[in-house]
């Protein structure tokens, strides 16, 4: 096991792995000799699954937490500040602190595997929270947040060579020695063959002559392990050969200066240089990588670690646990559901399931992605639509039984026409995945990154897992007929002839929604969106206060805005207990937790020998930025903008512009309600409840392109008034439509009971979205494609017929 382990942490034999996996899937496709099929993917699903499985276990260990399920580390960053032209310091300004928190951001979590949880404290400082970061680790995080990577290239004096007599140029300024007008004095430190470490004397132009501004790209060296290669944008090429055009080569020297240290001088060897050249003589392991990605995020003001703590997860022990059985209890209740309603079939769908959520936590720990609650989110959505394909796929089989075709023929048709319906679903939701992930920030790449897993894996295991499993029991002769529970039988409700009722409800709900905000104004968003004030208790070392005593406490007040607890531990100055809150709200808190909970109403103690408190020794409160900052927010608001544009562009190329419409018009009305109704029920929008959106957007496309693909196979394939072929392509998706969304609802529904009150909140928006999802892919989305068409005064299967003739011809091309 151990082998295997090693083998797993070695990037080449995964890269081999995966790569032989990815031939004997494009393999798999491109053959059709049937038993050839069966065997290669028989291969595939061992090897996924095995792989998979190997990286998982265990997972305690393999599987990485955010930090609001197992805690992690906090530091609180002090900005200082710069150094005015004329001398003196200049004061910090909100700007700064600011573009100090992108940064960090994006050094942090340039992979969306991090998630961490960044807010500005006071007028100068900044709180970073990292999942599972432990105090070893906790050094190398420091040298990344405080490594201002201020890049200056500087010309080296000619006349540097008179200041080499081993008297530091800096003790010559002390000793008032004659400085060359025009330079500054710095040590530059080398390192000899013998590895002994010197500093010598150099004289370099006190005006920087390139900066970090003109850096466009900064990578580590392909050629050289020890130096980090640069290009420099067209502004800094220009600079670099203004720079060295008039040099000597071989006597003149451009000095690279990080941070005010001097990384090196080398000689120029050809004038001029231009686009390109590298800093070397990087010695320590991840210098190379670090540097290369500080000199991308480079900050304009240097930061100092004030203080370095232990958090405890913000979602607490317990809370995990009931979420985890909720969990269980949803799934399972789903799974029993499947069965019974597809029998034997519904085992198939089962162990691709199964297969689905190996590959999603075999994934996420094989690149150490975290597993957060945006996560989790991420989960709920790609399961439920892992068990859609399913669905679909089985709603065609038994029409395809029902049609009279022998088993094996059924099911080969059934897999056949289903894909359409599949692919287009889960690409619309990968669309809006990889643009959340490009654009957005924080928890939305943790989102973005668990659902593009999921759609993989779904797709991985819908089709290519069940069909293998299916091929085997017809070849075998062990499957030799099927049989599926359908209570709802065949149906023929007029859907589109209430579409104009439909749409006056949805205007109301859509307009009741927005007036919701109206009426609660700053109520209608938590202290995540509006930030607020901080308390902390400083306790002693063996002074613990259970956060279940802090949050009952809480409940019993009537407060402005929803309070968060938090403990954080340092071993040298004891326990921190935080309490993020409404700034109103600060002095009634404090009170009410002095006096229900002993520990903190004590007075300062005498310190016990070692220096350290028993008691409460200090209570602070203190101004805290929004953790949805403004920037955050926007962002956020840009990359689902720009992921619609992409479904509605998608969408238009793939159909036609009236189902775009439909689409683009189900997302907006299931968003703007779902959250309309939490507010008007008295909720307040929270950083929980940014996954919960955006798994609502992504279910509300995935549900409408379903019941779109039927309606454009339906006028691609038979004649009639386009009304009745959308009524009957809506009606025989109905089973489908109400399946899955029962199976999806009944999860959650579960979740929103049994897993505690932040999951709550959580599950609860979710519920809403999945309810009103359900009803805008039938009452929403069809009616407006069917009125776009007519408005426009085309036919729809003349459209529909266009764009399919349009793809092909375009998919024909050279």
């Amino acid at each position: 096991m151990s082998a295997i382990t090693s083998l797993l942490e070695d990037p080449l034999a995964v890269f081999l792995t995966g790569m032989l996996l990815l031939v004997l899937f494009f393999w798999y496709f491109a053959t059709d000799i049937e038993r050839r099929k069966r065997n290669i993917g028989s291969v595939l699903l061992l090897g996924v699954c095995g792989l998979c499985l190997l990286a998982a276990t265990p997972v305690h260990e393999r599987l990485k937490g955010g930090i609001d399920i197992r805690g992690g580390s906090s530091f609180t960053l002090r900005v200082q500040p710069r150094e005015a032209d004329g001398g003196g310091l200049m004061p910090v300004t909100p700007q700064q602190v600011d573009q100090a928190i992108l940064v960090i951001e994006k050094r942090l979590n340039a992979l969306g595997t991090a998630e961490p949880m960044i807010a500005r404290q006071g007028s100068d400082k900044i709180e970073v929270q990292m999942p599972g970061v432990e105090p070893e680790e906790s050094e190398n995080l420091r040298k990344t947040l405080e490594k201002v990577a201020k890049l200056e290239l500087r010309e080296v004096s000619p006349r540097n060579d008179e200041f080499s007599d081993g008297k530091s140029l800096a003790q010559r300024v002390k000793d008032g020695d004659e400085i060359v007008p025009g330079y500054r004095a710095y040590d530059h430190k080398i390192k000899s063959e013998d590895g002994k470490e010197s500093t010598v004397p150099i004289l370099l132009n006190r005006r920087m002559a390139l900066g970090g501004s003109d850096i466009a790209d900064a990578v580590p060296s392909p050629q050289q392990a020890d130096a980090v290669a640069i290009t420099l944008n067209n502004e800094g090429t220009d600079k670099m050969i203004k720079l060295t055009q008039n040099m000597k080569p071989g006597r003149d020297r451009i000095a690279i200066v990080l941070d005010g240290e001097v990384i090196s001088a080398p000689v120029v060897n050809q004038v001029p240089l231009g686009k390109q050249f590298i800093i070397e003589g990087l010695r320590e392991a991840g210098e190379v990588q670090s540097l290369a990605n500080a000199l991308m995020n480079p900050l304009e003001n240097a930061l100092v670690v004030d203080e370095f703590r232990n958090v405890s997860p913000t979602l607490g022990k317990a809370v995990v646990e009931q979420g985890v059985w909720a969990g269980l209890i949803g799934l399972s209740i789903t799974f029993v559901f499947v069965l019974l309603y597809y029998r034997f079939a519904g085992v198939v769908a089962l162990v691709g399931l199964t297969v689905n959520s190996v590959v999603l936590f075999g994934v996420m720990a094989m690149f150490g992605f975290t597993f957060s609650l945006p996560g989790i989110a991420g989960m709920i959505l790609t399961i439920g639509m892992a068990v859609d394909a399913n669905v679909l796929i089985y709603e065609r089989l038994r029409e395809e039984i029902d049609g009279g075709k022998s088993l094996k023929n059924a099911i080969a048709a059934a897999y056949e026409k289903a894909f359409t319906a599949i692919f287009d679903s889960n690409f619309t939701s990968l669309i809006t995945a990889i643009i959340l992930f490009w654009l957005g920030s924080g928890s939305i790449k943790g989102f973005a990154v668990t659902l593009t897993i999921g759609i993989v894996a779904s797709l991985f295991s819908a089709i290519l897992v069940t069909r293998v499993l299916f091929r085997w029991g017809t070849d075998l002769g062990a499957l030799k007929q099927l049989s599926f529970f359908n209570p709802i039988g065949t149906t023929r409700f007029d859907f589109l002839s209430k579409g104009r009722a439909c749409g006056i409800v949805s205007l109301a709900l859509v307009l009741v929604s927005l007036a919701a905000f109206g009426l609660r104004q700053e109520k209608a968003f938590g202290v995540d969106f509006t930030g607020g004030t901080l308390i902390q208790f400083q306790l002693g070392k063996d002074t613990e206060i259970p956060l279940a005593d802090v949050e009952q406490a809480l409940q019993t007040l009537t407060l402005s805005k929803v309070a968060y607890p938090q403990e954080q531990g340092n071993p040298a100055t004891g326990t921190l207990l935080t309490v993020r809150c409404d700034t109103r709200d600060a002095e009634t808190i404090v009170t009410k937790l002095r006096e229900s909970i002993p520990a903190l109403g004590q007075t300062k103690a005498e310190p016990r020998p070692d220096g350290t408190p028993d008691y409460v020794i200090d209570t602070s409160k203190e101004e805290v930025s929004a953790l949805i900052g403004g920037t955050f927010l926007k962002d956020s608001l840009i990359a689902l903008g720009i992921g619609l544009i992409g479904i509605l562009l998608y969408i238009t190329a793939r159909f036609e512009f009236s189902f775009a419409l439909g689409g683009f018009v189900a997302i907006l009305h299931d968003v703007i309600i779902s959250i309309g109704l939490v507010v008007l029920l008295g909720g307040e929008l929270s950083l929980i409840h940014v996954g919960a959106i955006l798994t609502i957007a992504g279910y509300s496309i995935n549900d409408t392109i379903v019941i779109f693909d039927r309606i454009r196979e339906s006028l691609l394939m038979r004649t009639g008034s386009t009304l009745s072929m959308m009524n009957e392509a809506i009606n025989a998706t109905l089973s489908r439509t109400l399946l899955t969304s029962m199976t999806t609802i009944v999860t959650v529904s579960i979740l929103s009971l049994f897993g505690g009150s932040s999951l709550r909140d959580f599950s609860v928006m979710i519920l809403i979205g999945l309810v009103i999802g359900t009803y805008s892919s039938v009452f929403v989305a069809s009616p407006i494609v069917l009125w776009w068409s007519r408005r426009k005064g085309g036919d729809l299967r003349s459209d529909v017929l266009a764009t399919k003739s349009r793809a092909e011809a375009a998919a024909a091309a050279p």
